[in-house]
């Protein structure tokens, strides 16, 4: 099985492709191979941009007419991530492979958060954010393997937990962390949520097996 080299964790561009991971099924793996992951570059920024405010946000209805607001935030605070030299801190994406252009079809980003009344530890972990995939393109494949890239790359890193956050009415995505192996560390509190009338905070923790990953 193919090894990959610690220091391209810290270095862009770099790739992982899905021939390096474990078969599930034939029809599965078919759908797998159809995508790349690779580390976001600056020629990816718009379209990362349009994929995480679609995802995250609505451009019709009452606060439709803050959706060019938000996308040119989630367009800047992007860039000055992708700009910014820490080094445990990485945004991939997914590309078609099939498409007869560089079609970018999803994204997720892997850094570090420190210890809060989540995790009640004092020291920094590994995090996910943003996983988002094009409407054309879910139910396919993509997001599995992205976070099974991101698996990776925090091996790589000397760690061996990853944390996230899901709403607890996301069932889609919900069942997606679960049966990649993420379970319930803690759930937010129905006081922190009754008054502002948005659906509760689920934080999820997953322990990584080399075996697992790679």
């Amino acid at each position: 099985m193919n090894k990959i080299n610690p220091k391209l964790a810290l270095t862009k561009p770099w790739f992982f492709h899905p021939s390096d991971q474990v078969p599930i099924n034939t029809a599965a793996n078919q759908a797998f191979n159809q995508f790349q992951i690779r580390a976001a570059i600056p020629a990816d920024l718009t379209n990362i941009t349009e994929i995480i405010t679609e995802s995250f946000h609505s451009p019709n209805g009452i606060w439709g007419w803050a959706f060019p607001l938000l996308r040119l935030g989630i367009y800047e605070d992007l860039r000055h991530r992708l700009a910014s030299s820490a080094p445990h801190h990485v945004c991939l994406v997914a590309v078609d492979t099939t498409a007869t252009t560089d079609n970018l079809v999803g994204t997720i980003e892997l850094g570090m958060r420190f210890g809060d009344s989540w995790t009640a530890v004092g020291k920094s972990f590994p995090y996910l954010s943003n996983l988002a995939i094009h409407p054309k393109y879910r139910r396919m494949g993509a997001a599995s393997e992205l976070l099974k890239a991101c698996e990776k790359v925090a091996l790589l890193w000397g760690f061996r937990d990853l944390y996230l956050h899901v709403l607890e009415n996301n069932h889609q995505a919900r069942q997606l962390y679960f049966k990649a192996g993420y379970q319930v560390h803690q759930v937010e509190s129905y006081w922190n949520t009754f008054f502002l009338g948005r659906s509760r905070q689920i934080f999820l923790h997953k322990y990584l097996r080399d075996s697992s990953t790679i």
